[in-house]
């Protein structure tokens, strides 16, 4: 296991310490100058964020304009992942319209927030500006990503880090992606044609059933160089990407979609989701000291291969699953697509965090508990916050040091 825990938690230690550290030391100017967008996940709303961002508040001082988004509250979040994003860009351009002292911007979402912000971010990107600390920094930490792929800004801005909590990339079908089907075979397979009478165009997107002839699914383009958008090179635009994902108890995300990962890539941490007679006999995971319940920590150097695309064999097994009962044919047609994925997200770096809620008194709420989405009953994810507190300010010194040279 690539564990780079030990660099990252010095570094971040490093940080703590000085005098960056406190809310108060960042005040170099009156106005703030780094935007931080806070995405909530489907039927949620601004409120979930209400721990999280005042504690980010107080952690980083006002050099940060904390935002919490509201274009795309409860049931809006069932219009569709296109259609969210782009109220999300929306949203995001008036903000940075109004605000003249912004030069920054941070991305932290939650579950589909994470999905609307990859979209946003597409619709917002533009190589017309591009920052020499941001040039230098690619040059020195992204060498081995393929030349095509180009740094620029989102909204005007520069780019800086990217964070996502518990939330499906690869989407939500089958292999124990949405978690609390148990991994039955017959729930998941009545899940994708139920899911967009619940959940709208949504529910149809995170299955990866609203590809058309020629077209791929969404989450597929969003992996790779779209026609429309330019979805990984603005992923790419940023600085620092992370991924916190649940272990096990949540019921909403899989680790592996959350992760971005194979099922062979987890880390063999894993503990089962439903035990609730061996819940208080299995052994806890350690967490990480200062961080509780975050139990691992990996960097995931960038990955080269091929521009992602609809593959000849997908489109071949979908027109034979179309005119077969042949669930084995359905199953190899949506794993090729995520493997595609895969592929295509995994040729940008990401620092992948592993959390854990065994030991939680509620273990059971791990999704809502990972953004503390209730300071009174989901505050467990308080050392996930903690951490993510300290990630953006890691990544602030940075900035800062680099200004000044």
């Amino acid at each position: 296991m690539n564990t780079v825990w030990g660099d990252l938690n010095f570094r971040l230690h490093s940080v703590q310490g000085s005098s960056m550290a406190s809310g108060t030391d960042y005040d170099f100017k009156q106005a703030p100058d780094h935007l931080l967008v806070l995405v909530h996940g489907i039927m949620a709303s601004p409120s979930d964020w209400t721990y999280a961002k005042a504690e980010l508040e107080r952690q980083l001082g006002s050099n940060f304009l904390i935002y919490a988004s509201s274009c795309n509250g409860f049931t809006k979040t069932f219009d569709g992942i296109d259609r969210a994003g782009k109220r999300l860009a929306e949203e995001i351009s008036s903000v940075v319209q109004k605000t003249g002292s912004l030069q920054r911007i941070s991305i932290l979402a939650h579950s589909l927030g994470g999905l609307f912000s990859r979209y946003a971010i597409a619709v917002l990107y533009s190589t017309d500006s591009l920052h020499k600390d941001q040039v230098d920094d690619y040059r020195n930490t992204n060498t081995q990503m393929e030349n095509s792929l180009k740094l620029g800004s989102i909204a005007g801005l520069q780019p800086i880090n990217f964070i996502t909590l518990a939330t499906p990339h690869l989407g939500v079908r089958g292999k124990k992606q949405l978690p609390f089907l148990l991994g039955l075979p017959l729930l998941e397979k009545l899940a994708p044609p139920i899911a967009p009478i619940l959940v709208g165009r949504t529910g149809q997107q995170l299955f990866l059933t609203d590809e058309k002839p020629n077209r791929p699914p969404l989450l597929l383009r969003m992996a790779s160089k779209s026609d429309d958008l330019e979805f990984i090179s603005s992923l790419n635009s940023f600085r620092n990407r992370i991924l916190y994902a649940n272990v096990s108890y949540d019921h909403m995300v899989g680790w592996r979609t959350s992760s971005i990962r194979r099922e062979t890539e987890l880390p063999k941490i894993q503990m089962p989701l439903f035990y609730i007679l061996a819940l208080r006999f299995q052994p806890s995971l350690k967490s990480l000291d200062g961080y509780k319940h975050i139990v691992d920590v990996q960097y995931c150097p960038p990955i080269l291969s091929e521009d992602p695309h609809f593959p000849s064999e997908a489109a071949k097994a979908k027109e034979a699953a179309q005119t077969s009962s042949n669930t084995q044919t359905t199953t190899e047609y949506y794993e090729l697509i995520e493997e595609e994925m895969i592929h295509g997200l995994q040729r940008l770096e990401w620092t992948k965090v592993d959390v854990s809620f065994h030991s939680a008194t509620w273990p059971f709420f791990a999704h809502n508990n990972i953004h503390v989405k209730n300071e009174w009953l989901y505050n467990a994810g308080a050392g996930v916050i903690a951490h993510v507190a300290d990630s953006l300010k890691h990544q602030e010194s940075r900035t800062l040091i680099a200004s000044n040279l």
